[in-house]
């Protein structure tokens, strides 16, 4: 068993009869009466996500996970392939056990975390920051820098981020998965 003070981002806890990662948290002492804790969390099922607060030294159940490396391999329809990269076994998921955020970046051979409970996969963990290449966009005109504004560009993956003016098709990007954001272009 847990306390409040064990809590920190990315904690998988047993609560109110489902698993819930903990996404954000902030720890209160108010000057009259006892402390506590505010989190958000996120039922790891469902994607709902829900306000919760617990008295400072409340009991927390947290759940043991296992983390393993894979790339993914294809999909086909609803169902996305993945490959360990230690046993090299395959296995399905379905996409609603797919965060729609990791779709939009899933490209073939992207290294991917894949968490289990037991032996239930609950969560596919892709790579923060990922190298893509730009498949379509509006060609740049001379003279315009970092400092410029920004356009559409279409990644391989199909997903559409706002890059710089200069950047122009078929160069390599790094992108920020979380945000869809540009970070730079590489050489």
């Amino acid at each position: 068993m847990a306390n409040t003070s064990d809590i920190k981002n990315g904690l998988i806890i047993n609560h109110k009869n489902g698993l819930w990662k903990i996404i954000e948290f902030l720890h209160v002492k108010p000057g009259k009466g006892s402390a506590f804790v505010r989190t958000k969390l996120k039922n790891v099922k469902t994607g709902q996500v829900v306000d919760e607060t617990f008295r400072a030294g409340h009991k927390l159940d947290p759940v043991r996970i296992d983390v393993k490396e894979y790339n993914y391999l294809y999909n086909d329809g609803d169902l996305y392939f993945f490959m360990d990269t230690e046993t090299y076994e395959q296995i399905s998921l379905n996409k609603s056990q797919i965060d729609e955020n990791s779709l939009l970046f899933l490209i073939e051979n992207t290294p991917i975390t894949i968490v289990f409970h037991l032996s239930d996969p609950i969560e596919v963990r892709i790579p923060t920051h990922m190298n893509m290449k730009v498949i379509k966009t509006d060609p740049g005109e001379k003279g315009n820098t970092a400092q410029g504004g920004t356009k559409p560009a279409t990644l391989e993956s199909g997903v559409i981020i706002n890059v710089p003016l200069f950047i122009q098709e078929d160069e390599l990007i790094r992108v920020d998965t979380r945000d869809k954001k540009y970070i730079e272009r590489l050489k």
